[in-house]
């Protein structure tokens, strides 16, 4: 298969077409294997436009929904990002070479590990790993100018927006079915604003329950 050629044309016309038009992001897409990210035996559907399984049962997003989100951030080389679910560690990579310092939290160190090695064996030098239930923990780092959740939850959590810096972003998805948003958060010192980037339906994180959206003023 020629992944080179899968990889140009998930980005125009998956990518693109979603309004994904920063060109520094759209130039770390066109630059990052994804098919390194997942099974052998998936390597064939690493640019599909859908989402993939991963070997602890978890869900890799489908590459325009990981696209937009990181869009949303407008990450600049000086922010420090954190990262909730390492999981496959495509997204990792993607914010990587946008963001100066990635740290990246997995509650599934085994899982992690295997996001690493491929990460690893593409130098991209400025991840680190944590260890622990982001949802319910503080990374150690914190405050961070951004953070990018990798999959739905029920709603908000608090201990994400207190580790936001004054002017600090968030994307994050909420919600269960049949709908979810995929929500923009802004601090302002302590005052959060909403923004709705758009409507999907995603995997929710691991040990989160669907819970009715609802709460949220738009």
């Amino acid at each position: 298969m020629n992944f080179e050629k899968a990889r140009f044309n998930m980005v125009e016309q998956q990518i693109r077409p979603w309004d994904v038009l920063d060109f520094d992001l759209l130039d770390a897409i066109e630059e990052i294997p994804r098919e390194r990210f997942v099974d052998a035996d998936l390597q064939g559907v690493a640019y599909s436009d859908t989402e993939l399984p991963l070997p602890n049962g978890a869900k890799m997003l489908e590459p325009k929904i990981v696209a937009r989100l990181i869009q949303g951030l407008k990450l600049t080389r000086e922010d420090k990002v954190l990262e909730i679910g390492t999981g496959s560690g495509y997204a990792t990579a993607v914010l990587a070479k946008l963001a100066g310092e990635v740290v990246s939290d997995d509650i599934d160190d085994a899982q992690q590990n295997r996001a690493k090695a491929v990460l690893a064996a593409l130098n991209l030098t400025n991840i680190r790993f944590v260890q622990n239930d982001g949802l319910t923990e503080t990374a150690e780092g914190a405050p961070f100018d951004a953070i990018y959740v990798g999959g739905a939850v029920g709603e908000v959590p608090e201990v994400l927006k207190n580790q936001l810096k004054d002017g600090g972003r968030m994307v994050v998805t909420v919600g269960g079915s049949p709908v979810q948003r995929a929500l923009l958060i802004t601090r302002k010192g302590s005052e959060f604003t909403e923004t709705v980037l758009f409507d999907t339906q995603i995997a929710l994180l691991d040990g989160e329950s669907e819970k009715p959206f609802g709460g949220f003023d738009f």
